[in-house]
């Protein structure tokens, strides 16, 4: 079933946006840097944003998905490193008050340690992969505060984490219904696809998302 519009769409969809960092000046380091702010729909994970979007490729090991991180729902993603040697997860819906969260993990899956200072990137799609008109906002919600991104050297193993939460009740506003979420590390990189199932989580009014950071958002 193709995704459905429950009232008028609020506007037009606003991502977090992306400055990658190149090469480091420490030895075998790769990084990239992610400011905040909103991006276009439907982003290509070798869309270039403004200063350029650079991702290294090292040779990392096919580890797969670390144990400690089990995603719900299951994304369609297959299991491995990408090439970038990042890897974004997503936890259970939780539920409170016609809101809904997800904890979002990112670990460096790779070889290399990357530099991590911004936001995720998240995208609405229908049931063919389309994007949905749906805002993305950096900030604050009813289940945690946006302390902003943490500048960290990201080793080989470690994790971040991010808050996504939404509203997803009629009572909230224009509402549009969605089959899935595609995420990200960040805008270029890797999206993997996480289904949202069940009727009161697919139906999406706008995002809000904490930065990365080491610590989980509350």
């Amino acid at each position: 079933m193709r995704a459905k519009a429950i009232t008028d769409i609020r506007g037009p969809v606003s991502a977090a946006a992306l400055v990658l960092a190149g090469t480091l000046g420490l030895s075998g380091c790769a990084g990239f840097l992610v400011p905040a702010g909103e991006g276009e729909p439907g982003p290509s994970p070798s869309r270039t944003s403004t200063g350029g979007v650079r991702a290294t490729t090292p040779s990392p090991p096919d580890i797969g998905t670390p144990p400690a991180v089990r995603p719900t729902p299951t994304p369609t993603a297959t299991g491995g490193c990408p090439a970038s040697g990042l890897v974004v997860d997503m936890g259970p819906v939780e539920a409170a008050l016609g809101h809904r969260a997800v904890g979002l993990t990112l670990t460096n899956c790779g070889s290399e340690p990357h530099r991590v200072d911004g936001y995720p990137s998240v995208q609405a799609v229908d049931e063919n992969g389309d994007a949905l008109p749906v805002k993305v906002n950096p900030g604050s919600s009813y289940f945690g505060n946006d302390k902003g991104p943490e500048e960290v050297m990201l080793a080989p193993g470690k994790t971040m984490r991010s808050l996504l939460v939404w509203v997803s009740t009629p009572t909230g506003g224009d509402l549009i219904e969605g089959d899935a979420l595609e995420i990200a590390p960040a805008p270029g990189l890797e999206p993997r696809t996480f289904p949202l199932e069940g009727s009161d989580v697919r139906l999406l009014d706008e995002f809000n998302m904490t930065g990365w950071r080491t610590a989980t958002p509350g």
